[in-house]
């Protein structure tokens, strides 16, 4: 044994930086792929609002990461489902709640708008519509209502 010899102390720096290094870049990319799944967000645009006598039809798109479920449809400040001031459905006639998967799109449906509680609806009248997130976001959009077929901005 008297005429073996150890490694180099440099030899075996190196060793112990690229082990290091291979670790670190490992737990880099374990932890960016935790973080992606914890740091999801909704976000919902509202793509057109149109006037089509006795709806109004509100077209919504979830542009987050995460999924999005709309829980309640304000006209002017006046919570539809909560005060019973209008009906609302999307595409399949499925009420609220309605969930939308990141890059989703639906057109929701508001009838029975009781002008009482809102006021008045129709062409050339502004309205602002709002719609609220299980998350307790809120998306507002104010718009001058336009007859159907036209593109509301």
């Amino acid at each position: 044994m008297a005429g073996r010899r150890a490694i180099s102390p440099v030899i075996a720096t190196v060793i112990i930086v690229a082990v290091t290094i291979a670790v670190a870049i490992a737990v880099a990319f374990w932890m960016t792929g935790i973080i992606g799944l914890f740091t999801g967000f909704e976000q919902l645009q509202i793509i057109t609002i149109i006037d089509d006598s006795d709806s109004i039809e509100v077209t919504v798109r979830n542009t987050g990461t995460s999924r999005a479920s709309i829980t309640d449809v304000y006209i002017n400040g006046i919570p539809c489902v909560a005060r019973q001031a209008c009906t609302v459905t999307d595409d399949q006639n499925n009420p609220l709640p309605i969930t939308l998967a990141p890059g989703a799109q639906v057109t929701l449906e508001i009838t029975g708008v009781d002008t009482d509680l809102v006021g008045n609806i129709g062409p050339g009248v502004s309205v602002e519509v709002k719609l609220l997130t299980a998350s307790g976001k809120e998306y507002p959009k104010l718009i001058v209502l336009q007859q159907y077929g036209s593109q509301g901005g």
